[in-house]
């Protein structure tokens, strides 16, 4: 049993004139925030470090509270209503509210049991989201919902146990300035954990036909699922007929047509499609129609060429991968 690895086109089959009509089948940057603190006696906070003070003043002006134009505060304090999942680059899936604003989590909060530590200038900065009016979405589980009563009495949204935050530096919806802040605030995962930590699964391959190099046989055509691909002596390319008929289609079958825009290493112009006598669609390569064999077990494996004889890996130029048998 063989395996193979891929193989981009060689450039003879670049170079091969188109054969398929000819077959003869007439059928914004964000700044350092590095000293805001967890709340806690906000009085000790360093007022030169660029973080909040005893005042609730939150930024770089004298006067900004961290809101800017104060006219748009209440998007960033009032209900969540229906949670969002956005994917962000570098950071995954992320939770944001009905509107979009990105939504948080502190770490010096607790989940067991949830428990909010920012209060006064902290929860300026950082504004609670109410818990009412609030619901999951595709992608964010409705148990994990939940809510806290905060010191001042309000009830507090949670996800996952933590207590749910916006960040009064987020300018515009999608915004995601207060990921990292201090090293303690982050984007809200839609599990409750902090986004960026979740493995993003490889983008899913596509290809239904590929061109593949074969140890022994060199560059040979196999299907989406790995398996080999074999043209038949009997069958012809001028006019495109299939002879595999009856019991041969027990052990031989047709490889099924193909999307050409989903090809690797296979030239689009020598792909086609045969119609067989029941009316079913085979894909062809320069005009022979193609199979794979029900003997090989697994992906790589080219058990059927050579097999009586007749039947041959196909190359991605439509020719016999080798005339010897393995």
């Amino acid at each position: 049993m063989r395996k193979r690895r891929p193989a981009a086109v060689t450039g003879a089959a670049l170079a091969l004139v188109a054969m398929t009509a000819s077959c003869g089948y007439g059928q914004g940057e964000a700044k350092d925030d590095g000293g805001v603190r967890p709340a806690g006696d906000s009085s000790a906070a360093d007022p030169g470090a660029g973080g909040y003070t005893d005042g609730g003043a939150y930024g770089d002006g004298e006067g900004d509270d961290g809101y800017g134009d104060r006219a748009d505060r209440g998007a960033r304090t009032g209900a969540a209503k229906t949670l969002a999942v956005r994917d962000v680059a570098e950071l995954g899936p992320v939770v944001t509210d009905s509107e979009g604003w990105t939504l948080y989590r502190f770490d010096d909060d607790s989940t067991d049991p949830p428990a909010s530590s920012c209060e006064d200038a902290c929860a300026d900065a950082w504004p609670p989201v109410p818990a009412e009016d609030a619901a999951a979405s595709a992608g964010i589980k409705a148990e994990k919902l939940g809510k806290v009563e905060r010191p001042d009495g309000t009830r507090q949204l949670t996800l996952g146990g933590w207590p749910v935050y916006r960040y009064a530096k987020d300018t515009a919806p999608g915004d995601t300035k207060g990921h990292g802040v201090a090293g303690t605030w982050n984007a809200l995962a839609p599990d409750g954990k902090k986004a960026g930590q979740q493995k993003k699964a490889p983008p899913r391959d596509t290809t239904q036909l590929r061109a593949e190099d074969d140890p022994a046989l060199g560059e040979i055509v196999s299907d989406a699922k790995g398996r080999t691909l074999y043209r038949f002596d009997k069958d012809s390319a001028w006019p495109m007929k299939s002879n595999c008929t009856g019991a041969c289609l027990d052990t031989w079958k047709p490889a099924k047509p193909v999307d050409k825009d989903k090809l690797n290493g296979v030239a689009r112009k020598l792909v086609s499609t045969y119609e067989r006598a029941d009316g079913t669609k085979q894909l062809a390569i320069d005009c022979w129609p193609v199979y794979w064999f029900t003997g090989d077990k697994g992906a790589g494996d080219t058990e059927g060429h050579g097999k009586m004889g007749l039947w041959w890996a196909v190359t991605p130029d439509g020719e016999k991968a080798s005339s010897s048998t393995p």
